[in-house]
């Protein structure tokens, strides 16, 4: 067995028991015990289950109930989000109109867009002023000025959004859960969000492995709503209840 398949295998487990020894999984999966601890320790360290002494658990759905500030999530998962963005950006086409929402993962798409005849509309003043330095037709929504995000947020941005129909958006998230989808703090730029993706053909929620099994305040969209990008693949139940791109290494450059 693949060692991809094993792990799988454990995760799957993990839904239906809750708690597994060594033991039991040496048997059930036919393998040594050093390769069951160290495939409990890679899923450990992609906190897609808790590892414990003599065995694992599963992580159990985590509420937050802050949000950090723009510096503080650019030191976060740099690389993760360094290859979701690059990524995103090849899904850009010529004359798509999309929107960019705020956001530190999405920032990033734009270091590597190509397609400069696309048009852009944003709530993100970073991404704004990016956009237009590479020469790209840009966008920005009206409304209240969010400091600790730098998004343009509020009825204001929500209304100007009614306005367009978008080819493609691209969404950050600070949650993913089975049960409350995907979630943001505050509900200001819950309603942005979500009414992107209802204007968009195509819409792409752009987030890190960290942001699964998290849930924050305000649900702005259902798993079903929108292509997750994302770096790793997450638990088998959210690859069934939806569509997710997993990066791959395929997928990159070579400097990474």
């Amino acid at each position: 067995m693949l060692t991809e398949e094993r792990q799988q295998e454990i995760l799957k487990v993990l839904e239906e028991r809750n708690v597994i020894t060594v033991l039991e999984l040496t048997k059930l999966l036919d393998a040594s015990e050093s390769t069951i601890r160290r495939d409990l320790t890679v899923l450990d360290r992609q906190q897609k289950l808790k590892k414990v002494h003599g065995g694992a658990t599963k992580i159990e759905q985590e509420f937050l109930t802050t949000e950090y500030d723009v510096g503080t999530k650019n030191n976060l998962n740099q690389k993760e989000k360094v290859e979701i963005g690059r990524y995103a950006a090849t899904l850009i086409k010529e004359d798509d109109i999309i929107y960019l929402d705020a956001g530190t993962t999405t920032e990033k798409l734009i270091d590597y867009i190509t397609e400069k005849r696309a048009t852009f509309v944003t709530n993100g003043i970073v991404h704004a002023r990016k956009l237009m330095q590479k020469g790209i037709k840009t966008y920005i929504l009206g409304g209240e000025l969010k400091g600790k995000t730098e998004a343009i947020v509020g009825t204001e941005a929500v209304d100007n959004l009614r306005k367009y129909n978008f080819t493609k958006c691209f969404i950050g998230t600070n949650g993913i859960s089975m049960e409350r989808g995907f979630s943001t703090p505050t509900i200001d730029e819950a309603y942005v969000k979500k009414e992107a993706i209802q204007r968009s053909l195509n819409a792409y929620v752009l987030a890190d492995h960290t942001k699964f099994a998290k849930t924050t305040a305000i649900t702005f969209a259902r798993l079903e709503d929108a292509i997750i990008i994302t770096d790793q693949k997450p638990a088998q139940k959210y690859m069934e209840a939806a569509i997710i791109k997993e990066v791959e290494r395929d997928d990159l450059y070579s400097d990474l």
